[in-house]
């Protein structure tokens, strides 16, 4: 079965039995079964671990069976994993049987060739139908109704009661939607976020402050919800992610972010990867749905500050070595840094900008761009055709050559070798 939370499994097990004990009546008997839980059927048979434990089973001469049967094509298979499978099976002469067939596949018949096809694409079929229902209602229910569609609250908001649900069935059954209110506890937090802000506030002295107050940051109030995240302070990421949330207007937003399950290749991650889709994929409601803790012209001001990226004669900020500058002290990758009206790089040694300075710090290192570049063009190991600096940015990237920098020296290191000192970092 492909879900664990919408599906049963006692039931959806003895159904599939139910069809392949009837399927073999007669002519054997099942000895063993192999049921996946939790995997979609657009998961190779390779990348499921219950069909992955038979298929090594194949190979062993007391396997113990000479057959496998199927209690529903669907549950199985996809597209043309049937048709890729065959040739192992018949490799080590086991015999496929499907309710469809009423009995062992053949594939050397045309009239089975065609049905396995036609099942893939069927089931395939299916599976694309379905997702398309499911995506095309759930923004409809969002954009139209504004309606709350699961997810983590945001932060300084909190789930209440909204009413039966406007499905009958769904009502009988006690389902009720829920909506977004102010939380008490953490609403002025938010605010106050939006208006240092706008105020002209960095997002490090917002996080800064925040930590100073001791106001609870998100994963401390709802620690359920954020299983993911450990750190217990504000950090510059999680101030961010508050301001350019539109959800603070009142209106309800679906389809920001996204969880990837199964990979590229085919296995599947056990926790999901988040990522974000386009702002033109955002499903916005055309009416506020919840009481807003932000007007929209304050929301549209404060991206408008966020969003301010180049320098103030309008130029654009570029950084020739970029990634490339490690700090000879704690060996962190340096951070470029606008000194003095021209590109440079620093390194904080771990600190960041949301806590305040400490008596022993090591003292941050600042470098000019032009002072590395200059340091670097008659090292023995930098090639002679290298005079321009953007040749010479170009030839260390290609040749994988960090370059690790101190007050007085800059020495370019074969990227393997560079090594950061544990005690330091």
């Amino acid at each position: 079965m492909s879900t664990v939370e919408h599906q049963d499994r006692a039931t959806s097990r003895n159904w599939q039995l139910d069809c392949a004990t009837d399927l073999v009546s007669g002519h054997g008997a099942i000895v063993t079964e192999y049921f996946d839980v939790g995997c979609s059927r657009r998961r190779s048979w390779r990348h499921r671990p219950q069909s992955t434990a038979l298929l090594a089973r194949l190979g062993d001469p007391l396997r113990g069976f000479d057959a496998i049967v199927v209690g529903e094509y669907e549950r199985a298979f996809s597209g043309n994993q049937l048709l890729n499978l065959m040739p192992l099976l018949e490799q080590h002469d086991v015999q496929l049987w499907l309710p469809e067939t009423d009995g062992p596949v053949d594939c050397r018949k045309p009239t089975h060739q065609a049905l396995i096809m036609l099942l893939g694409v069927q089931s395939k079929r299916e599976v694309q139908r379905s997702r398309h229902r499911v995506i095309t209602a759930m923004r409809t229910q969002a954009r139209e109704q504004g309606r709350y569609l699961g997810g983590r609250p945001p932060y300084g908001y909190q789930l209440v009661d909204a009413g039966p649900h406007p499905n009958a069935a769904h009502a009988r059954w006690g389902r009720r939607l829920q909506r977004l209110e102010p939380d008490p506890a953490t609403a002025a937090h938010v605010r106050r976020m939006f208006a240092q802000r706008l105020a002209g506030h960095s997002l490090a002295s917002i996080a800064r402050a925040l930590n100073d107050d001791a106001v609870a940051c998100p994963s401390t109030v709802d620690p359920g919800r954020n299983h993911h995240r450990t750190n217990d302070r504000w950090t510059l990421r999680t101030v961010s992610a508050i301001l350019a949330n539109p959800r603070y207007t009142g209106r309800q937003v679906w389809n920001r972010q996204r969880t990837d399950i199964d990979t590229a290749d085919g296995t599947r991650d056990a926790h999901g990867t988040v990522r974000w889709n386009n702002t033109k994929d955002w499903v916005i409601s055309k009416q506020q749905a919840h009481t807003a803790l932000v007007t929209e012209q304050e929301f549209i001001a404060t991206q408008a500050i966020r969003s301010r990226r180049s320098a103030h004669d309008g130029t654009t900020r570029s950084y020739l070595l970029t990634g490339l500058l490690r700090c000879g002290s704690c060996g962190r990758r340096m951070d470029a840094h606008w000194v003095n009206q021209r590109p440079g790089y620093r390194c904080r040694h771990g600190h960041t900008s949301t806590q305040h300075p400490a008596n022993q710090r090591r003292k941050i290192l600042y470098l000019r761009e032009d002072h590395v570049i200059a340091r670097l063009a008659g090292h023995p190991s930098i090639a002679r055709d290298t005079h321009s600096p953007h040749t010479l940015a170009a030839f260390l990237r290609v040749n994988k050559i960090h370059v690790v920098c101190d007050q007085t020296h800059c020495t370019p290191i074969t990227a393997r070798f560079v090594q950061v000192d544990p005690a330091q970092s």
